[in-house]
C-alpha cells in the first residue's frame, strides 16, 4: 500500500500535501452507466468517510462543480474531521449565486467565493484555492485575481495558490508571469496523453509543483476502449482514441497488467508530479486506486510503451516498481 501520509511541500509555500487527494466531482454528478440524478448523499457519504479510514486525507473540491453540491457534500464529512489532520482545496473564478454559473475572477469575486466555500464547508479555513479553468482570462488572472489571492497567501488566510485547468497552455504563462505554487492539470498528463511536458519540464525547473487530474481520461483508461460506457473527455471515443487505447492494452496484456494499474501509476514518473488528483464516486472505485497504486509493475513494461511509441520518449520512466 503507497505511503499516503508521506507528504511533499508544494512549491515554495507552508503547505504540505500526500500522494493521493480525493477529486469531489464525482459526488455531485450521475455514475456514468445511469445518466441523470447525481450519487445518492449516502452514496457520497460512504465513499468519504471510507477515503479518511483508508488513510486518504485530501480532498479537492470547486463550487462549480454543480452549483455547490460537492462542496456542501464533502462539507457533510470533513466538517466533522479533525482539522490539522485534512488538507481541503477549492477553487474561485464561477459565481454560483444565481440560478446559472458566471465566470467571476474579480477581487470581490474571490473574497465572496471562498466565503461561500467555507459555508457550504463547514470549516473556517482552506489550504489551497485554485483559480478555475481560465481559458479565456489568462491576462485577468494575472492582472487581477493573483493579487488578491497572493494576499490571501500572504495574510496566511490560505497556503498556496494554483491554477486548476483542461489545458497546459495557460499554466504556462502563470508559471512564467506570477508566483503560483502548483498547478492542477486535468487530463493532459496520462497515459494516453502527454502534450503537458513542456509545462511539467518548466515547473520542475521552476520549483511549481504539478497534480495530475483525470488521470483515466474522464475513464477510458479505467474501463478499457470497448467498454458500452467508455468515455474520453466526458464523450464516447472517437476512433484514434479507441485505437490508441487498444495498443496500450495489448502490451498491458503482454506483461499481465491491468490497464487501470498502469494509467494510475504512469502520471507519478515525472518529479515536477508530486500528486494524483483522482475522483471517486464509490468505495470500489478507492480500493481499485489504492490496489493500483501498490501493484508492482515490470521496467520492462514502461519500455515497451516507449519503444512502439505510445507514451513519449522524451518523458521519464517509472522507477519505483519492479517485476
Amino acid at each position: 500500500m503507497p505511503d499516503l501520509h508521506s507528504r511533499t511541500r508544494v512549491g515554495k509555500s507552508t503547505l504540505e500535501v500526500p500522494l493521493l487527494a480525493f477529486g469531489t466531482a464525482p459526488l455531485a454528478t450521475a455514475p456514468a452507466w445511469n445518466p441523470g440524478d447525481p450519487i445518492s448523499e449516502a452514496q457520497s457519504r460512504a465513499a468519504l468517510t471510507y477515503a479518511y479510514e483508508q488513510g486518504i486525507r485530501w480532498f479537492d473540491t470547486a463550487p462549480n462543480y454543480v452549483h455547490g453540491l460537492a462542496e456542501t457534500r464533502l462539507g457533510q464529512v470533513v466538517s466533522a474531521l479533525p482539522r490539522n489532520q485534512i488538507v481541503i482545496a477549492t477553487k474561485v473564478g464561477f459565481d454560483i449565486s444565481g440560478a446559472e454559473s458566471m465566470r467571476d475572477y474579480t477581487r470581490d469575486g474571490v473574497r465572496r467565493s471562498l466565503d461561500s466555500s467555507l459555508k457550504r464547508l463547514g470549516v473556517d479555513a482552506v489550504d489551497l484555492l485554485y483559480v478555475h479553468d481560465p481559458d479565456d482570462y489568462t491576462q485577468q488572472v494575472l492582472d487581477v485575481t493573483f493579487p488578491a489571492l497572493a494576499e490571501l497567501r500572504a495574510q496566511g488566510v490560505i497556503k498556496a495558490i494554483g491554477a486548476g485547468m483542461n489545458q497546459w497552455r495557460v499554466p504556462m504563462e502563470f508559471a512564467r508571469h506570477a508566483d503560483f505554487d502548483c498547478f492542477m492539470i486535468a487530463g493532459r498528463w496520462t497515459l494516453l496523453e502527454q502534450e503537458a511536458l513542456p509545462l511539467l519540464d518548466l515547473c520542475q525547473q521552476r520549483g511549481i509543483a504539478v497534480f495530475a487530474a483525470s488521470i483515466y481520461n474522464s475513464g477510458i483508461l479505467a474501463t478499457g476502449a470497448d467498454h458500452p460506457n467508455a468515455r474520453y473527455n466526458h464523450a464516447p471515443p472517437n476512433p484514434a482514441v479507441l485505437a490508441r487505447v487498444r495498443a496500450l492494452e495489448a502490451v498491458c496484456r503482454q506483461f499481465e497488467v491491468p490497464l487501470h494499474t498502469v494509467a494510475t501509476q504512469y502520471p507519478l514518473a515525472h518529479p515536477a508530479v508530486k500528486a494524483l488528483v483522482v475522483g471517486f464516486q464509490s468505495v470500489r472505485e478507492i480500493q481499485a486506486c489504492l490496489q493500483a497504486l501498490d501493484q508492482p509493475i515490470p521496467a520492462a513494461l514502461w519500455e515497451q510503451l516507449r519503444d512502439d511509441r505510445l507514451i513519449v520518449s522524451e518523458a521519464p520512466l517509472p522507477k519505483v516498481v519492479t517485476s
